[in-house]
């Protein structure tokens, strides 16, 4: 068996939020203890949505995702991802609750993170990417204005390249920046791109922090398209699109999926209108950053079993490998850098 890569003195920060960022954080926390997971802020969808709409709370569900990810303890783990299937609290998850109520009770939602992290006794430290309460939003084609993360996700667009900011502008944390700044690695997560992903990036000055960083800096794509919003998309597409959205060139290397997917997997996606993203040799030479392909596909098909969650419901059936996605970064940052 290949003996896994490990960087116990290598600073890494992940960038994006939900599962994506899950993902590589529940495998890079046992390689490194210094990881920073740097949040999204923008989520409005199920639990996070009605707290902040009930409560003016900041959205704590990515947070909670990443806090749970960096967390050892099992039990806290499952009670903080518990989440309601009945009742008044039906289809909250309860550490939504938990770091809202840590939010209202100190009067500042990162002290709640910090006091949330000591709960969950976890490696390394979890940012807010801002601290503003902002919302995502999007002009189409025609000129129409689609309000709110979750409405987005719902979308098909028009056409690509459409225009994205944060209402009100959204002011980076400096924790946030900091950890970037101080980084050897780098991560920009897999996961929904205009979701997950254009939320973390949009915020003001974080793609002038990247493109400073003398981190090595690099983006995991996703395994597959989202129907609606990006078909056709192959590698270095995604790749373009994160540095459009972040305003900057930074990227050094993309790292992509060369595997495969078995037969059940390759009917799941096409029963869902997901395919698997495309990798286009031609674009790829001529890209400024480089491009690795790995095997990075997980053998197992994630089911949700959660039907109440309507964010959970709504996500792709497959992962990456966890293991194998650490272990081509670290390689990548020891061995395979220009």
């Amino acid at each position: 068996m290949k003996k896994a890569f490990f960087a116990d003195d290598v600073k890494i920060a992940v960038i994006g939020g939900g599962t994506g960022s899950f993902t590589l954080l529940s495998e890079l926390k046992n390689r490194t203890d210094a990881i920073a997971a740097l949040v999204n802020m923008a989520d409005d969808g199920g639990s996070t949505g009605v707290l902040r709409d009930e409560l003016g709370a900041l959205p704590p569900g990515d947070i909670r995702q990443c806090l749970v990810a960096l967390s050892d303890s099992p039990e806290l783990r499952d009670l903080f991802n518990y989440r309601f299937d009945e009742g008044t609290f039906k289809g909250h998850a309860f550490g939504n609750i938990f770091i809202s109520a840590l939010e209202k009770m100190t009067g500042d939602f990162g002290r709640g993170v910090e006091l949330a992290s000591e709960v969950l006794n976890i490696t390394g430290v979890v940012e807010p990417m801002t601290m503003t309460n902002t919302t995502l939003c999007m002009q189409e084609d025609d000129g129409t204005i689609v309000e709110g993360e979750f409405a987005i996700a719902q979308k098909d667009f028009a056409g690509r390249e459409l225009k994205f900011w944060l209402n009100p502008h959204a002011e980076a944390n400096p924790h946030a920046l900091k950890a970037i700044e101080r980084a050897d690695i780098v991560v920009i997560a897999p996961g929904n791109l205009y979701g997950s992903l254009a939320p973390a990036l949009l915020v003001d000055g974080v793609g002038e922090a990247l493109k400073r960083s003398r981190a090595l800096k690099l983006y995991v794509c996703n395994l597959v398209t989202k129907p609606g919003q990006t078909d056709g998309y192959s590698v270095t597409d995604f790749a373009d699109e994160i540095e459009r959205l972040a305003g900057e060139k930074f990227l050094d290397a993309v790292v992509y999926n060369t595997e495969k997917p078995s037969d059940a997997l390759l009917k799941k996606y096409a029963a869902d209108g997901e395919l698997a993203v495309e990798y286009d040799e031609a674009k790829a030479l001529a890209a400024p950053y480089d491009v690795v392909g790995a095997a990075l596909l997980s053998g197992t098909i994630w089911q949700n079993k959660n039907k109440s969650d309507p964010i959970a419901a709504s996500r792709t059936l497959i992962r990456h490998d966890a293991v194998a996605v650490a272990d081509v970064i670290l390689e990548y940052y020891a061995h395979g850098r220009k």
